[in-house]
């Protein structure tokens, strides 16, 4: 039950993010907060960093998306590890923001910009921060264990 909680209050900070991004930044124009971090409003229509846009239509993306949480969420289930088990549930989350922002209009709202130099990152939102850090969460634990069955 906590991690459902988890899930919509994640979802909910990402929803209003994007809102918030949707209607006080115009398209495609940037807010420097810092030399190296601004805040813009893009238009993703592709996956992550842009890759596929204007390749694959956002129907089958949100399809995509769909089944691979689903698939993420079976996973989570059957897991008997805590940490594994947080890390999936904060991907699924991740990815249920972005499912629903690409079903909705047809793109996902990135907003988060960082750069230094002649270093530009690609434009992201708090929902990919989510997928990374349940991501990261996976592989530490993944990690942990190859290294203790390592030492044993």
């Amino acid at each position: 039950m906590y991690k459902a909680l988890i899930i919509f209050f994640l979802l909910l900070g990402d929803i209003i993010s994007k809102n918030f991004v949707f209607k006080l930044i115009d398209l495609n124009n940037f807010i420097e907060l810092t030399y190296f971090f601004d805040l813009t409003h893009i238009h993703n229509f592709g996956i992550s960093f842009g890759l596929f846009s204007g390749k694959v239509q956002p129907w089958l993306l949100v399809l995509l998306g769909v089944l691979i949480t689903i698939l993420l969420f079976i996973v989570m289930l059957k897991s008997k590890k805590v940490t594994e088990k947080w890390g999936f549930t904060i991907i699924i989350a991740g990815a249920l923001s972005n499912i629903i922002d690409r079903s909705i209009n047809g793109y996902v709202i990135d907003f988060i910009y960082i750069h230094y130099k002649d270093f530009y990152w690609p434009a992201f939102n708090f929902a990919d921060i989510y997928i990374t850090i349940g991501l990261c969460v996976i592989l530490v634990q993944t990690l942990k264990e190859f290294r203790k069955k390592e030492l044993n």
